[in-house]
């Protein structure tokens, strides 16, 4: 259970180099501006340098240490893409200390049977593999933080089987797996630790894809959820590991 009404210090991430996915909007872009008030190093990757740019503007507006931009199309990207990325990162920074997976690729609801394979390999691409390949590639970095945390969004339909969800439940799915196989192969190293996060509905361009109809003003902003990844990426949830929240 995430603790309720928690209240992050104010220099809860100082010092940390922490990598954030899909950074340039939404859950991303919310809990990237969060991470730097904090005191974090953010390093900001996504497929629109535009949208990491604003990101990035507002990190500066608001006083917070100057981030990166990483543009990747992780819908394109390969095994050595995943490793320049690694690499960049350890000649920059040295370590990392912590990764949210924030990217996500969902177009609409369908069937199983009616999903395209361009869109089954996009799919699985960007909400799982990609997750995989960067966090593989920078596993020797966050081995290197006395505390590296690396959270994985999630979504419902990655804890029960919904249907019309198709690859998108699927690759989430994989993804709670995912992160319990490594919390359990890196045990022996507990300053590691890896989890999942369900958030609940948000005001984002992702939940307006799947949901057209519904009032998107109406549903909270991806702001009223980062106490919640704050705690999860802090060191206040130092020996929780493999658990899905």
């Amino acid at each position: 259970m995430l603790p309720e009404n928690y209240q992050p210090a104010a220099g809860l991430l100082k010092d940390r180099v922490i990598l954030v996915t899909g950074a340039g909007e939404g859950l991303g872009k919310a809990a990237a501006l969060a991470f730097a008030r904090h005191g974090a190093t953010v390093v900001l990757l996504g497929r629109t340098v535009k949208k990491l740019e604003a990101t990035y503007d507002a990190i500066e507006k608001a006083g917070g240490p100057a981030p990166a931009i990483y543009p990747m199309n992780l819908g394109g990207a390969n095994w050595n893409d995943h490793g320049e990325l690694a690499n960049t990162l350890g000649r920059e920074f040295g370590r990392l200390d912590g990764v949210l997976h924030c990217a996500a690729h969902f177009k609409a609801f369908a069937r199983l049977q009616d999903v395209e394979p361009r869109e089954w390999i996009e799919n699985l691409q960007v909400n799982l593999t990609a997750a995989f390949a960067i966090t593989s590639q920078c596993l020797p970095l966050l081995e290197k933080s006395p505390d590296a945390s690396v959270v994985f969004c999630s979504d419902r339909a990655g804890r029960e089987a919904r249907p019309f969800h198709a690859a998108y439940g699927v690759a989430k799915a994989g993804l709670e797996n995912l992160s319990r196989v490594w919390a359990l192969e890196t045990a022996d190293r507990p300053q590691l630790r890896f989890n999942t996060y369900c958030p609940p509905p948000l005001r984002t361009g992702l939940r307006q894809k799947g949901y057209p109809g519904e009032v998107l003003d109406s549903l909270p902003l991806p702001d009223s959820v980062t106490p919640q990844l704050l705690w999860l990426m802090g060191p206040d949830s130092r020996g929780q590991s493999g658990k899905t929240f």
